[in-house]
């Protein structure tokens, strides 16, 4: 959630709905098994809510509530919300992960490709694992590759002459997410055992600039907020990142090869003795 806060585009986002929603499902393999019958169940930053529904295939009976801070993001979940095929039950609810606090224990806090928006996110860890019930868990993916050419290409262009004025400040980078060395330090550091990996994926994309598509969903929202009051530059700034892109990232006979690293941490709080 960078200071200019990007306008989701629910849309764009699930054009690569199959690879987004990959990670989370390696990611719920590794979590434990979860202390509440039904189990308490909060998904911090939903998105449009097609890896929100994977949470009532892996616990049919629970309770879950799925929390983002977009709208549009919230609007195209609804769709989801409601009794689960299983028995549970899913609802939505507007938050900011900088600010919230659960008002009720969890037995699973889990969140996808969200944090990275959130400065200093490794503060809220107590927090969020305090209101944890005993034995419950804390789980998350976050992106890795703010060193790979498609983000460096990114800050390398907003901080050139010609865009510096007007995107200071917009792309962050080195506090955007931790190694996972730091992440586990972090997380042991409040009582849990804690399993931290990263992965790095290959993605085959389809289509013309597929890498341009990919960021379009994610990473270069905020450059698209920033310049949404000027669509002529703005659509400048994206034909001048596209060139860039396409060098960086030829495309193969079977389509376009994005290698892409994940970081990973499931936490779980102990027992109560």
């Amino acid at each position: 959630m960078p200071d200019t806060a990007p306008t989701w585009d629910p849309a764009q986002y699930l054009r690569h709905a199959d690879h987004r929603a990959r990670p989370f499902t390696d990611l719920l393999a590794r979590v434990p098994d979860l202390p509440g019958d039904p189990p308490r169940i909060a998904d911090l930053g939903c998105g449009p809510g097609n890896a929100t529904v994977l949470l009532a295939d892996r616990w049919p009976t629970a309770r879950i509530t799925g929390y983002d801070n977009s709208p549009q993001m919230l609007d195209r979940a609804r769709q989801y919300a409601g009794p689960t095929p299983g028995g549970g039950h899913l609802d939505l609810a507007p938050a900011d992960a900088r600010t919230w606090t659960p008002d009720e224990p969890f037995d699973l806090l889990v969140s996808n490709a969200t944090l990275q928006w959130v400065p200093g996110h490794v503060d809220r860890f107590p927090d969020w694992i305090g209101r944890l019930a005993a034995g419950g868990t804390l789980a998350f993916q976050v992106p890795g590759n703010f060193d790979a050419p498609s983000h460096r290409l990114m800050r390398e262009l907003a901080h050139s002459r010609r865009w510096r004025d007007r995107l200071a400040g917009v792309l962050r980078h080195d506090d955007a997410v931790l190694t996972p060395e730091a992440y586990l330090a972090h997380l042991t550091a409040t009582g849990c055992t804690a399993d931290v990996w990263e992965t790095t994926y290959v993605h085959l994309l389809d289509g013309e600039d597929a890498v341009l598509d990919w960021v379009k969903g994610t990473g270069l929202r905020p450059v698209l907020a920033a310049l949404d009051d000027d669509p002529a530059a703005r659509d400048t700034f994206v034909e001048e990142y596209r060139t860039v892109l396409r060098a960086a990232y030829p495309t193969g006979p079977h389509g376009t090869p994005f290698p892409f690293r994940r970081v990973f941490a499931v936490a779980r709080r102990p027992e109560e003795s």
